[in-house]
């Protein structure tokens, strides 16, 4: 069988750490979608690595893959790579033929865009990475995969055919000179050519056939883990459009991202990941959210700070929410339970690992949206529209704080060692979405969890 390991809010859950909690008995773990607008923090030995695009398992030497379903800049891989060698490690990595190319031409009408849209407020709150536009070029059907690298001949045909377009784009519908902006050479064929046949000639030795390599992996014996990047309010059909990636992070994504059959996904196990409060960076509703981060929450630069801004700053500067890609901070509310079942009805959590418990210790009271009030009528999970999601009202529930503990010894003595306010709070959450809890984060580091079952392969 196979494990997937899905964030079931906004992105920020701490996806990478439990990939790393779980990951020793995995001998391969794939990323199935997204690009390097992921941020996986795993700590191993005191050292903090910071991932945005290699898989979290190459910590503890597995065989990393970026499925189909990635989009990838060669340069940010490359980059992390050498990187992760320069601190004692030898990452194994293959990359999808089938996985789509990030070229500088996509982060320049990355932000572009985003720009034209926050004259009519209606930004994202894109990290600027060039995954969207790349997104949009793969489903246009012109866009750069990483087969084509492999191919000079291929590559400087899949450029003739685009870089055109692209240039044309942006002079005739921005009105800017392609050739004076922030990337030099971005819409340059021969340059483009000349760069990234290098990369085709760097990746040679990494690129497979993803689907065949995890079949014939799993056929010899070996575990898969499957990781998916962001969380399930930021799937692109199951998220708060258009606040979305242009992915989809959810368990079916897994599928169609590495090429497995979704009877080998579904067979398996299906991890959710939970915050025990709510983050998110960039704009869209958020029925919870505590105080406001200017330019993202809506509203904020208009209304001002609003009676729970101490509150909010107290969570931020605690778990330390700020974006591991982008630095931005993090909006950050209590616990939507709505969002939780509706990811884990588009999942099918078969267990669920609970973060940052100990960020919540020291608070007299926490809070719980439990259900929302939507034009009068009780709403228990999140609707489809964001325009509905933004009329909802969270009603909370009220649980008793618990202090802070000695979380390395919480961690060793195990669960009921755990302040009992912090079980109920727990307890509460495993009762609503019917499933287990396997694993509680209270802390950075893999040793600061209690685990209290494995997933089985």
């Amino acid at each position: 069988m196979t494990v997937t390991i899905v964030g079931s809010q906004l992105g920020d859950e701490g996806k990478g750490g439990v990939v790393d909690l779980y990951g020793d008995a995995a001998d391969v773990v794939v990323r199935y979608q997204g690009g390097d607008n992921a941020g996986h923090t795993v700590v191993e030995g005191g050292e903090t690595y910071k991932l945005s695009l290699v898989p979290s398992g190459a910590v503890r030497g597995k065989i990393g893959v970026l499925g189909n379903g990635c989009v990838i800049n060669p340069r940010t891989l490359f980059e992390e790579i050498d990187s992760l060698r320069e601190r004692g490690l030898d990452p194994d990595i293959r990359v999808a033929e089938r996985a789509h190319v990030i070229l500088p031409f996509h982060r320049v009408l990355d932000s572009i865009e985003e720009d034209v849209k926050s004259e009519d407020d209606q930004e994202v709150g894109t990290t600027g990475r060039g995954i969207g536009p790349t997104y949009e070029d793969k489903a246009g059907r012109r866009g750069v995969r990483i087969g084509d690298l492999l191919e000079p001949d291929v590559l400087r045909e899949r450029l003739e055919y685009v870089v055109p377009q692209k240039r044309a784009l942006v002079k005739d519908v921005y009105g800017l000179d392609p050739d004076d902006l922030e990337y030099p050479n971005a819409f340059d064929v021969d340059a483009l050519h000349e760069e990234f046949s290098e990369y085709g000639r760097r990746l040679d030795s990494m690129a497979v056939n993803a689907g065949q390599f995890l079949t014939e992996a799993r056929a010899d014996g070996k575990n898969v883990m499957l990781e998916g990047a962001q969380g399930t309010l930021l799937d692109i059909d199951h998220g708060n459009y258009p606040y979305v990636t242009s992915s989809n992070p959810t368990a079916g994504g897994a599928c169609v991202g590495s090429g497995l059959a979704p009877g080998v996904v579904g067979d398996g196990e299906v991890i959710g990941i939970v915050k025990a409060y709510l983050s998110r960076v960039g704009s869209g509703p958020m029925p919870t959210e505590l105080g406001g981060v200017v330019g993202d929450t809506p509203g904020y630069d208009e209304q001002g700070e609003g009676e729970h801004e101490e509150l909010a700053t107290y969570i931020r500067e605690a778990g330390d929410e700020y974006g591991t890609v982008t630095g931005r901070p993090r909006r950050v509310g209590w616990l939507d339970m709505p969002m939780l079942r509706h990811a884990a009805r588009a999942s099918g959590f078969t267990g669920l690992a609970v973060n940052h418990v100990d960020t919540l210790a020291g608070l007299e009271e926490v809070k719980v949206g439990h259900t929302y009030m939507l034009d009068g009528e009780e709403c228990r999970t999140v609707p489809a529209t964001t325009e509905q999601w933004e009329r909802c009202e969270a009603t909370f529930r009220t649980f008793d704080g618990w202090p802070e503990q000695d979380w390395g010894a919480v961690a060793e003595a195990g669960y009921e060692a755990l302040d009992e306010n912090a079980r109920v709070y727990l307890e509460y959450i495993s009762d609503e979405l019917d499933t287990p809890i396997y694993a509680i984060g209270i802390g950075p580091g893999r040793e600061q969890s209690i685990v209290l079952d494995e997933p089985e392969y």
